[in-house]
Protein backbone atom coordinates (compact mmCIF):
# COMPACT_ATOMS: atom_id res chain seq x y z
CA UNK A 1 0.00 0.00 0.00
CA UNK A 2 1.50 3.18 -0.70
CA UNK A 3 1.01 6.58 0.64
CA UNK A 4 -0.01 9.77 -1.23
CA UNK A 5 2.26 12.15 -0.84
CA UNK A 6 1.67 15.84 -0.72
CA UNK A 7 4.04 18.16 -2.02
CA UNK A 8 5.15 20.06 1.32
CA UNK A 9 8.17 22.98 1.18
CA UNK A 10 11.32 21.41 2.94
CA UNK A 11 10.89 24.11 5.44
CA UNK A 12 7.76 22.68 6.26
CA UNK A 13 9.25 18.89 6.56
CA UNK A 14 12.36 20.42 8.13
CA UNK A 15 10.14 21.90 10.86
CA UNK A 16 7.70 18.66 11.39
CA UNK A 17 11.09 16.37 11.33
CA UNK A 18 12.47 18.42 14.07
CA UNK A 19 8.99 18.48 16.26
CA UNK A 20 9.05 14.15 15.39
CA UNK A 21 12.74 14.23 16.98
CA UNK A 22 11.39 16.23 20.25
CA UNK A 23 8.22 13.80 19.97
CA UNK A 24 10.70 11.40 20.09
CA UNK A 25 12.89 12.60 22.77
CA UNK A 26 10.21 12.94 25.46
CA UNK A 27 9.02 9.25 24.95
CA UNK A 28 12.18 8.38 25.63
CA UNK A 29 12.23 10.48 28.87
CA UNK A 30 9.05 9.50 30.10
CA UNK A 31 10.76 6.02 30.74
CA UNK A 32 11.90 8.16 33.86
CA UNK A 33 9.38 10.82 34.17
CA UNK A 34 6.09 9.88 32.61
CA UNK A 35 4.68 12.78 32.40
CA UNK A 36 6.28 13.38 29.32
CA UNK A 37 4.75 11.28 27.59
CA UNK A 38 1.68 12.92 27.98
CA UNK A 39 2.93 16.12 26.29
CA UNK A 40 4.54 13.71 23.47
CA UNK A 41 0.78 12.05 22.87
CA UNK A 42 -0.76 15.66 23.25
CA UNK A 43 1.95 17.27 20.90
CA UNK A 44 1.07 14.04 18.24
CA UNK A 45 -2.59 15.02 18.41
CA UNK A 46 -2.25 18.47 17.67
CA UNK A 47 0.21 17.99 15.01
CA UNK A 48 -1.02 15.38 13.03
CA UNK A 49 -2.95 17.09 10.43
CA UNK A 50 0.05 19.09 9.42
CA UNK A 51 1.52 15.82 8.99
CA UNK A 52 -1.05 14.40 6.62
CA UNK A 53 0.34 13.55 3.14
CA UNK A 54 3.62 13.39 4.00
CA UNK A 55 6.17 11.18 4.84
CA UNK A 56 6.16 12.16 8.60
CA UNK A 57 2.46 10.95 9.12
CA UNK A 58 3.54 7.51 9.38
CA UNK A 59 6.06 8.56 12.25
CA UNK A 60 2.91 10.40 14.08
CA UNK A 61 1.00 7.28 13.82
CA UNK A 62 3.55 4.58 15.20
CA UNK A 63 4.21 7.52 17.76
CA UNK A 64 0.39 7.49 18.65
CA UNK A 65 0.86 3.64 18.51
CA UNK A 66 3.24 3.55 20.60
CA UNK A 67 1.48 5.58 23.06
CA UNK A 68 -1.62 3.35 23.53
CA UNK A 69 -0.63 0.16 23.19
CA UNK A 70 2.12 0.94 26.08
CA UNK A 71 -0.25 2.55 28.08
CA UNK A 72 -2.23 -0.75 27.65
CA UNK A 73 0.37 -2.70 28.78
CA UNK A 74 1.06 -0.40 32.21
CA UNK A 75 -2.02 -1.24 33.10
CA UNK A 76 -2.16 -4.92 32.53
CA UNK A 77 1.19 -5.25 34.64
CA UNK A 78 0.05 -3.19 37.05
CA UNK A 79 -3.27 -4.97 37.28
CA UNK A 80 -1.08 -8.31 37.52
CA UNK A 81 1.12 -7.63 39.54
CA UNK A 82 -0.39 -8.78 42.42
CA UNK A 83 0.16 -12.09 41.09
CA UNK A 84 3.77 -11.41 40.37
CA UNK A 85 3.47 -11.44 36.77
CA UNK A 86 3.35 -7.46 36.71
CA UNK A 87 7.19 -7.39 36.88
CA UNK A 88 7.33 -9.37 33.80
CA UNK A 89 4.57 -7.46 31.93
CA UNK A 90 6.19 -4.33 32.82
CA UNK A 91 9.97 -5.31 31.99
CA UNK A 92 8.42 -6.64 28.36
CA UNK A 93 6.67 -3.55 27.60
CA UNK A 94 9.35 -1.61 28.23
CA UNK A 95 11.51 -3.27 25.60
CA UNK A 96 8.99 -3.01 23.45
CA UNK A 97 8.82 0.75 23.87
CA UNK A 98 12.67 1.10 23.90
CA UNK A 99 12.41 -0.83 20.50
CA UNK A 100 9.52 1.35 18.90
CA UNK A 101 11.63 4.42 20.03
CA UNK A 102 14.96 3.53 18.51
CA UNK A 103 13.27 1.70 15.08
CA UNK A 104 11.49 5.51 14.90
CA UNK A 105 14.02 7.49 15.10
CA UNK A 106 16.83 5.75 13.40
CA UNK A 107 13.87 5.71 10.34
CA UNK A 108 13.49 9.43 11.32
CA UNK A 109 17.34 10.41 10.98
CA UNK A 110 17.14 8.22 7.69
CA UNK A 111 14.35 10.01 6.16
CA UNK A 112 12.42 6.90 6.16
CA UNK A 113 8.77 6.33 6.70
CA UNK A 114 7.35 4.31 9.26
CA UNK A 115 5.65 0.58 8.58
CA UNK A 116 1.94 0.72 8.45
CA UNK A 117 1.81 -1.44 11.57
Amino acid sequence: MSMDLTPVSDEKIASLKTLTTVIYALYAVSLFIGVTAIVAIVLNYIKREEARGTWLESHFSWQIRTFWWGLLWLIVGTITWIILLGWLVWAMASIWFIYRIAKGWLNLNDNKPMPLQ
